[in-house]
């Protein structure tokens, strides 16, 4: 009876948990799915990958629909062995993207306990943490990967201050599996983020186990930690090795040339360029729309109404009022400094305002653990705007220059001003029963700092000129009438939300006050704040994320419609590739029907990318021969798309004359605006020189032979030779050196690169069958890894539950 008592409470909440994130996405339980635009981009890349899956029953890891050929590492590839997967598969029980929401609220609460909040002030906290406004945004545009590792970020820290607080055994194991599922979730932007602030937390309970004196307990404490980081990494070796290894092939490794497309040195030393990493920096002024949230305008596509300056001003212009009021539905009001914006990151003015209570009224010095976090998450969002600390982060900080989009660290202040909320909450109800005086002068106090922040903005309202980076362009192509008109509803936004702050803290603030007058009972207080922290977010979430965003599932699984060019080009049963001009090398929508150049992805291959830059955005139509380009769908003047065929494309293989010896990538990369790719090849002998001597690389070859494809797979393919002499015979495939392997009738043959990205090797004279396999490694050295440290997770846990059996019969 004493267990069923002890867990009824948490069993409520977590129920209480379900039925909230399914009817928050209610479109769900109808059968519908919410459209995520990069999802639906992620479907254009995978397709291939998912076909083969469903054909073969087994992993390709290899795909040539996007980019000329990648791994699918991270296109959702399926490990062996990978049993922390399955376990959150267990804990993602519901419908997407209701599983997430409902992740948010379960880690988040499971944070609140360790810091000993009762459940139903947990369940609270929970609520106002999952509908913080970026977290609801990301899921609406399809950054699952992110809103998977965020969900999972509360765990790991609850793990990591139950063992600081000496609780080894429950706090070691919540800290390995809350870890192996953080990094199981596949964002490691949000994983590194994470790391960042439990070094912060560290330095709290490290210098208050050296004040004490206990550094036994800290010994312990850094050992459980290392067991516990050794099995969650272990858990996921496939996917971190195979990560590791595309990471230097990708955008995100170092890249070897040192001359950029106009000829120019490149001088940054970053994986990124300093401008790609800090291009979305939140504005300083800007990030106010936290605690107000639409005082820079809300959104790039912000639904103003009907009795908006712009719909006065369309209707004005003679536009007709069904078409004016579809076009205030999304009128592009966002005039911050970052490129685009789909949703302010609001994380609440009641959350704000309980947040600010905490520091006068809570008396726990962790608090300040969660106010440094949110501090340095707010300095490093800003990027360029707070140059100084972003660039030494760039130039000093282990693997900070692999990520963009700085402002996104704003996730640490979302989860911890959360939790300074609720402990404000907490501690409030605490200091009324204990020293009602101090509760009243803390609550003062917070008023006068809350209401004070939005007295100065409102009062300031002057300063700003409500100017967008795009209102050039608008000027330009509709008129300074446009401008003026979006520039009023900016200031109506501006000063509308900054009252609406008022008003909910007004609320908040009169509840508390009358509490503490004895006019209001703590359940009835409670609950009004509640009411209001929660529907301040709530309804802040449902501008941007609705019902109207769900779709039928048909329309999720074939995102992209097929055009009269895609059924024209595929009537071509042969091997080629298609370049779509329009999709400019960052859209999926042509891997989706073929096998393409291009692709959307945030890693993508490296030297591909390069090759655009270089090479086709300069017209190299020599390039797109030896990827064997065979369609180009362009567009004509009146917008209408049509394919082209490609006549000289080079086909699958060739063989060619002569090869051309270069000693570096880059005048490997100049070497292709000037030759012949059917006849010569480019070898790079700096980089790849140990694989030939130069004497037999700089002699003729034979090219009367033919080589032709007989088979065709994303992970195999098979040629048919036939040539008098030896040849070279380069390949119109993506060369990665680890994991495709060269076999001529049946005999590992090596391999090597050429023209910057093609595969190439020497084929004896003769009939010969030759065959490339990817047969990477890393997959199955990872795979043996996860299946050990499975296991000794698994005796970890069998083991610590034994041990605190046995510890509490003993007590």
């Amino acid at each position: 009876m004493k267990i069923v008592n002890k867990f009824y409470p948490h069993a409520l909440v977590i129920v209480g948990f379900v039925l909230v994130s399914l009817i928050y996405f209610y479109p769900v339980l109808q059968g519908k799915q919410i459209f995520q635009s990069d999802i639906a981009q992620y479907i254009g890349m995978a397709k291939e990958q998912n076909d083969f899956r469903a054909q073969e029953h087994t992993e390709p890891y290899w795909t040539n629909s996007a980019f000329g050929g990648m791994p699918t590492y991270q296109l959702g590839a399926k490990y062996p062995h990978d049993y922390i997967g399955h376990l959150d598969d267990a804990l993602r029980f519901l419908p997407r993207p209701a599983d997430y929401l409902f992740l948010y609220f379960l880690g988040f609460y499971g944070l609140l306990l360790v810091l000993k909040v009762d459940p139903l002030k947990g369940f609270i906290g929970a609520l106002a943490f999952g509908f913080s406004t970026y977290l609801i945004i990301i899921l609406g545009v399809g950054h699952n990967a992110k809103a998977h590792a965020i969900a999972y970020m509360p765990l790991v820290v609850a793990g990591c201050i139950m063992v600081y607080q000496r609780r080894f055994i429950v706090g070691g194991l919540l800290t390995m599996f809350a870890a192996a599922l953080e990094i199981n979730a596949n964002h490691f932007q949000m994983t590194y983020y994470l790391l960042i602030f439990l070094i912060v937390l560290s330095i709290y309970f490290i210098y208050g186990r050296i004040k004490e004196k206990d550094l036994k307990s800290l010994g312990f404490a850094f050992g459980t930690f290392a067991i516990a980081a050794v099995f969650a990494i272990g858990s996921n070796a496939t996917n971190l090795m195979a990560t590791s290894e595309y990471a230097a092939f990708s955008t995100r490794g170092k890249g070897e040339l040192k001359i950029n497309p106009d000829g120019s040195r490149i001088t940054e030393n970053s994986a990124l360029s300093r401008d790609y990493i800090t291009e979305y920096s939140y504005g300083i002024t800007e990030s106010l729309n936290l605690i107000a949230p639409r005082i820079f305008g809300g959104s790039n596509h912000e639904n103003v109404g009907t009795d908006s300056k712009m719909y006065e001003f369309m209707v004005q212009q003679g536009v007709p009022s069904n078409q004016a009021q579809d076009f205030v539905s999304g009128v592009p009001s966002y005039w911050g400094d970052q490129p685009i914006v789909a949703a302010p990151a609001y994380i609440g003015i009641v959350v704000f305002f309980l947040a600010v209570l905490a520091l006068f009224l809570d008396d726990r010095k962790i608090k300040y653990v969660f106010l440094s976090g949110a501090v340095i998450s707010l300095l490093l969002s800003w990027g360029k705007n707070f140059a100084f600390l972003t660039d030494f982060f760039i130039d000093f900080v282990p693997m900070y220059d692999k990520f963009r989009a700085v402002s996104s660290i704003q996730v640490l202040l979302e989860l911890c001003v959360p939790v300074l909320a609720i402990m404000g909450l907490q501690s409030f109800f605490n200091f009324k029963e204990i020293n009602s005086k101090k509760a009243q002068k803390g609550l003062l106090e917070t008023a006068a700092v809350s209401f004070g922040i939005l007295l100065i903005l409102l009062v300031s309202k002057s300063m700003f000129n409500f100017a967008g980076a795009s209102d050039g362009y608008y000027l330009q192509s509709y008129g300074p009438g446009f401008v003026d008109a979006l520039k009023e509803d900016r200031k109506t936004m501006y000063s509308a939300d900054l009252l609406r702050s008022g008003f909910f803290i007004l609320v908040v603030f009169a509840a508390f006050w009358f509490f503490i007058k004895g006019k209001l009972s703590q359940k009835t207080t409670l609950i009004i704040v509640s009411i209001f922290m929660i529907f301040d977010l709530f309804f802040v979430d449902k501008k941007y994320v609705s019902a109207k965003d769900f779709v039928s599932a048909r329309e999720i699984e074939n995102p992209f419609q097929e055009t009269q060019s895609d059924v024209q080009i595929l009537q071509d049963p042969s091997h080629y590739r298609v370049f779509e001009v329009n999709g400019n090398f960052s859209s999926a929508r042509a891997s989706f029907f073929h096998k393409s150049i291009g692709g959307y992805h945030a890693a993508k291959p490296r030297k591909m990318q390069q090759l655009f830059d270089y090479q086709i955005a300069q017209n190299n139509m020599e390039v797109l021969d030896m990827l064997n380009v065979k369609y180009i769908i362009q567009t004509d003047k009146e917008g209408k798309e049509f394919p082209t065929v490609n006549p000289d494309a080079n086909g699958n293989a060739w063989f060619v004359e002569s090869i051309k010896i270069v000693t570096s990538p880059d005048d490997e990369m100049q070497q292709l605006r000037n030759i012949d790719t059917k006849t010569i090849a480019v070898f790079n002998v700096q980089d790849y020189g140990s694989k030939f001597t130069d004497a037999r690389l700089r002699k003729k070859w034979d090219t009367r032979g033919t080589i032709t494809l007989q088979d065709y797979k994303p992970n195999y393919l098979k040629y048919q030779s036939d040539n008098l002499n030896d040849g070279i015979a380069v390949f119109s495939e993506i060369y990665y050196e680890n994991g495709w392997n060269a076999y001529v009738d049946g005999t590992l043959t090596e391999h090597f690169p050429v023209d910057y990205v093609l595969r190439a090797m020497e084929v004896p004279g003769g009939k010969h069958t030759i065959e490339f396999k990817f047969e990477p490694q890393v997959i199955k050295t990872g795979g043996t890894i996860a299946l050990i440290s499975s296991i000794g997770m698994l005796l970890l846990l069998v083991g610590g539950i034994y041990w605190n059996r046995k510890k509490g019969l003993k007590s």
